[in-house]
């Protein structure tokens, strides 16, 4: 009984986090609130644990209550970080989630996880009778594509030292919790500039 109700609870604070992070990209109706709790599924998994395999089809939108992701693809037999998502965000295969073809990118637990998850075909049911869910994944897909081109910018316009100093404004944290040649990796340059730039900050 006692593990019954810590899972209610905790299940309950991780469901106030969601909707909590969700608020800031649209308004939710209570009728649309109330269907898509019932499509979020919990799960906790240990770290190491794979989220989406490489070439497979990423079927779900994980929200992290707790924990840490990372997504990579393999180059010339080296993994690539490409992205690491912690609390209170999201972690998918966007691309494949939407166009529903395999992508080559892996996502991979750094840290045990509390997760909760949303499956394509709820959310498409979910989007054709609530417009405001509608909306919602609309605005996080563009949220995610800024994102995606800040990154993109910041690797091709911004020095080893910007990047990094950006790092540790935006997710100070990352710097105990990643694995430092991830986190090189993750900013484009080798764990030895990594080191370098530490030093002198």
């Amino acid at each position: 009984m006692v593990e019954t109700i810590h899972n209610l609870l905790t299940g309950k604070k991780g469901m106030d986090n969601f909707f909590s992070t969700v608020s800031q990209f649209t308004n939710l109706s209570a009728d649309s609130k109330e269907e898509l709790s019932s499509c979020l599924k919990k799960l906790e998994f240990p770290k190491g644990h794979i989220l989406v395999k490489q070439d497979t089809v990423c079927n779900f939108v994980y929200f992290i209550d707790s924990g840490l992701t990372r997504t990579y693809y393999l180059k010339d037999g080296k993994d690539v970080t490409d992205w690491i998502s912690d609390e209170n965000s999201f972690a998918s295969s966007i691309i494949s989630f939407i166009t529903r073809k395999p992508d080559r990118r892996t996502i991979e637990l750094l840290e045990p996880s509390v997760l909760f998850s949303l499956h394509y075909n709820d959310l498409e049911n979910l989007c054709s009778k609530h417009h405001d869910i509608e909306n919602l994944f609309r605005n996080l897909v563009s949220f995610g594509l800024v994102q995606l081109q800040q990154k993109f910018d910041d690797l091709h316009f911004s020095s080893a030292l910007q990047r990094y100093q950006t790092l540790m404004a935006t997710h100070p944290t990352f710097i105990q919790r990643v694995p430092l040649g991830m986190i090189a990796s993750y900013l484009g340059i080798t764990q030895e500039t990594l080191s370098r730039i530490r030093s002198q900050a």
